[in-house]
Order: C-alpha cells, then structure tokens, then sequence
C-alpha cells in the first residue's frame, strides 16, 4: 500500500506566445481537467491546432470522479486511453443495496453478451487525468501550466483573453474558446451567465482508504446502517487498494470539524468492525447540486461538463456526461473551423446536450430525494419501500439508489433524418450505437472501434457478392465529397471488396442489434450516434442526411 505521487508539469514561460496585439490562436480552452483534456486530445485527432490553460500544475488531488460507465470508455477508446483506463482501474457490474443489515436489492450492470467494455471502471481521477495529459502530449497539444484566465471579452470574431502567468501578464486572441474551467467556473463569472437550478441540502464525507479487504468489487451502499444510523453509506473499491467510502452527515454538520481525522477515522472503525490498518488518503465534504446553464454557447465560448451543469455524484454522470459533451462538440467545431459546416450547427451542441443534461439531472434529482429525502413523509415513503423491496419484487423498481449513467438517446436532434420505413430496436435516429463482436481479416475484434471517427456508412449485406460495381462507385463517390463518408459493410462471413472496409458478423449481434435486414444501411455520425437509417441504399439520400447532419439542408 502506498500514497499516490502528484506529478508537477513543467511551467513554460509566455515568451513565445507574447504579442501586440495579443496573438491569435484558432481554439483555446481553459481547463486541464478530464473533460478539458479530451477536448484537446479530440481536437488534435482532428487536426486541429489547440492551446491548452490551466491555473495549476498538477493533475486534481483526492480521487474525486471515480466512476466511468461504458459509453465514456467507448470515447476513450477513440480518444487512445480507453485500454490503459480498463488495465489500470477496478470493473465491476454488481450493485448491492442495505436497509440496515440486510440486503433489499441488487443490480446488474453486465450488458447482453457481446459488448467490448464493463459497465463501469473504478479509477481515481488523478489516474485518468495523468493518462489524460500524456497521450494529449504525444498529440502535440500546446499545454501551459499556471496559466490562469482573470479576463475574457468577446468580440465580434475571436474572444480576447487575458492570463495571469509567474513570469505576468499574458494576452491572447482565440477564435473559438471552450470553458472546461469546472462547477465554479471562473470564465461563466466573467461572462456574467448564470446557471440554474437545485441545491440539495446536505453534506457528504468523502473518505478515500488505504487497505488491503477482500470485499468484492461492487458498489455497496446502505441506508440506516447500524454503524451510521439514521444515514447513507457508499462504498467504492478503486485502484491500488484504495476503498471510497461516503457518509451522508446532514446539513447541520460543520465541514471543517467532520474533515478531520479524529473525527473520520472512529466513522470507519465502527463501519469495518476490525482492527485492520488502514490510512487515510484524501477526505473532502460535497453538497449536492443539480443546475444547468441554459445555453452551452455564448458567441464563440463554448462551455462543457461541470462548467455548463451538475449534478450529484448518486450515478455517476458528472465526467461521464462530460466526456458526452465533448463527443458531441468536437466534430461540430472542427466542420465548421474547417468551413465545412455553418456556425449553426454549433448551436446543436448546446440544444442537444442541453437535452442530455435535462435527462441527467431529473434522474439524478430523483435518486437524490430518495437517498437523501428532506421530509418525515418522504423518509417514510422511502423506508417503507426498502421494508418491502426485501420480500416483494414490485418495490425493488421502486429502490432508487442512484440510476446510473447511460448516453442519451438524441431523439429530438435536428441532425436527425427520420425514418421513412419500418425498423425495431432501440437503434432510432439519435441513438448511440451498439457495439458487437465482429471479425476482420480472421481476426476477432468489436464494431465500435471498426467504426472509429467521421461519418460513415454502415452497410449491411447478405455476402459481399451482394455489392454491385454500381454501389463501389457510389460508395467512393461518398468518400470524395468535402465532408467524406467512409463505407463499412457487414456480412455473416465477412470476406472482401475492393476499396472498402468489410467486417463479419459471426454470431449475427451487429444485424440483430440494428434490426439490419439484408441490403440496410445507417449513416453514422462522428460520436457514433445514427443520423438515419433506410431499408435499401440511395445515394441521394444519404446525401441529402449528410447535409442535415451539418446543417447545410
């Protein structure tokens, strides 16, 4: 067992950035958090060129976000960390409930076989952030240190900012600048926007130990346990032994006072009932907060993840959410720095994510009221339920103890086509695609990765003899336009075609999942969510969905 050790990023100094008047930068963005970090690593994917400011020169202290579901892995995979955030962290997919000693529920977040990634990985976010800054490093992302951002003007075509460094004042033109500044954000003060919403009255301790235990790896949380009565427990197990322990104190309860060790360490003998050694790591105090901005963009600032909303930490959608936003953002921004697109569909950013963020916070406000309710009618409500969920199946629906995060089904997109004929299953315009096992070139691999990024063409086929010469042309027709479309064809077998891409479909997962009748194609957006899907091709549909998609219908 041992402490982590915070590495310290090199300061450089503004020399080279220094002119009059301040020297202009294509994309700037204020945050080298998680979210921050994988707009800039997504940017560079792109092609594009992005500077990097934060006011620290570290990754964040304290374990903080732990907690990354499937879809966010799914976007670290593209981003080139996914595999080394899965090796490193703590999987698991059981979710276990108390109502005092017994256990009244229990879920399973292990999706229906065949799926590339768990439904969540544990990993402290210090662990992620450090990955996170590496492989933005191997990109060529021009990250500066202890660099802080005291002013922001918006001007008609670039945003003027100004920066505070050791060596003193710095000032910057950016074309486009994305806000990744955190909950507090100091870039939405300057602004003068506000954010709205609930605060829910109540203080946790977070508690991160240091110790070897043999609990499974399952989320475990209490209500009214015997070693914290009348309260909530959650129990977490992270990398490199560590275990997150939370503890619901009330509102009355004085932060600084419940922050120190002798007041933490006796919560956590009572709770493990031994003797064993452990240390303390990290302890904080959080307050629930569900609030959202109501526009992501003001002119050319565009804001992300906890600087654009929050949520309680019960299902885990702040940095999932966040990772969320930026898939979304970051190929609308590039299209359009790249003149490929109107600055409209910058404005989709905003509409759709506003809709995911609506959908995170009235789950997590629910989740919330019940694990914490601020009544004597709704604690009772609340306790009847769990009373009852031990024996009865209809009231363990009813147990809410933080539905966790999943993507958002962007059904209202106006980027979606809609769909003129018959489909079944979950993957309608807006939706985000399912993965699959495929195989490719005799090797076993997933559609998710096959896919990868920009627009493409899924096309299902019954053989690869299926794909006439008329359709190859059409299909490289596609992939010459401005905004290329690349064509991805499934088989049951696989095998070959000359110029495309082909993958096989063994346990026939990829065409049931997309109700993919022999001769139907999807055109899939980016962040890999549909655009539309048809029963038999026609190029200029799918010409006429691509124009959607970007707004130049």
């Amino acid at each position: 067992m041992g402490r982590y050790a915070y590495p310290k990023f090199p300061y450089t100094p503004p020399d080279d950035l220094r002119a009059s008047p301040g020297q202009r930068h294509p994309l700037v963005i204020v945050g080298a958090g998680p979210v921050g970090l994988a707009a800039a690593i997504d940017a560079r994917l792109k092609g594009l060129p992005v500077l990097l400011l934060d006011e620290d020169d570290s990754v964040s202290v304290g374990s903080r976000a732990v907690c990354y579901a499937k879809r966010a892995l799914e976007i670290l995979d593209r981003l080139g960390v996914g595999e080394g955030v899965c090796d490193k962290g703590v999987g698991w997919n059981v979710g276990r409930t108390f109502f005092g000693e017994q256990e009244v529920y229990r879920f399973d977040l292990v999706p229906e076989p065949g799926h590339q990634r768990p439904g969540m990985i544990n990993l402290q976010q210090y662990h992620l952030e450090e990955m996170l800054v590496a492989r933005a490093r191997e990109l060529g992302v021009d990250m500066r240190w202890k660099y802080k951002v005291v002013s922001v003007q918006p001007q008609a075509d670039h945003v003027l900012l100004r920066a505070e460094t050791p060596d003193g004042l710095l000032e910057l033109q950016a074309d486009w600048l994305i806000a990744a500044d955190g909950a507090r954000s100091p870039l939405r003060r300057m602004l003068g926007l506000d954010i709205e919403g609930r605060i829910f009255m109540d203080r946790f301790l977070i508690a991160d130990v240091v110790m070897q235990a043999d609990y499974p790896a399952e989320r475990w949380l209490w209500f009214d346990p015997p070693f914290h009565r009348h309260q909530t427990v959650l129990l977490h197990k992270q990398s490199d032994n560590i275990w997150r322990i939370d503890f619901q104190l009330g509102w009355d309860a004085d932060p600084e006072e419940e922050k120190k060790p002798e007041n933490v360490i006796p919560r956590l003998r009572a709770m493990l009932g031994d003797d064993r050694p452990f240390e303390l790591e990290w302890v904080s105090i959080y307050t629930f907060q569900c609030r959202r901005m109501k526009d992501f963009r003001a002119g050319r600032v565009l804001f992300v993840g906890d600087a654009a909303h929050q949520v309680s930490p019960f299902g885990a959608r702040g940095a999932n959410s966040g990772f969320q936003d930026t898939d979304d953002l970051m190929w609308k921004l590039a299209l359009v720095m790249k003149g490929l697109a109107p600055e409209s569909l910058l404005d989709t950013y905003s509409q759709d994510r506003s809709y995911a963020a609506d959908e995170n916070i009235a789950n997590s406000t629910r989740s919330t009221d019940f694990i914490t309710p601020k009544t004597r009618v709704s604690k009772t409500f609340r306790n009847a339920v769990l009373d009852l969920a031990r024996d009865h199946a209809f009231a363990r629906t009813l147990v809410n103890s933080g539905r966790l995060s999943v993507p958002s089904f962007l059904v209202d997109s106006r980027l979606n086509t809609p769909d003129a004929e018959a489909f079944a299953g979950d993957m309608v315009p807006g939706a985000p695609a399912a993965d699959a096992p495929v195989r490719e070139n005799g090797r076993e691999g997933w559609l998710l990765p096959a896919l990868g990024d920009g627009f493409k063409l899924l096309v299902f086929a019954p053989s690869t003899a299926a794909i006439t010469p008329a359709q190859r042309d059409a299909f490289a027709a596609l992939a010459q336009g401005p905004v290329p479309i690349d064509t991805v064809v499934v088989t049951p077998e696989g095998g070959e075609v000359t110029g495309l891409r082909v993958l096989g479909d063994p346990q026939g997962l990829a065409m049931q999942r997309f109700d993919a009748t022999p001769g139907a194609f999807y055109l899939m957006r980016p962040d890999q969510h549909v655009a539309a899907r048809w029963r038999r091709f026609d190029t200029a549909a799918v010409r006429a969905a691509l124009a959607r998609a970007i707004c130049n219908a």
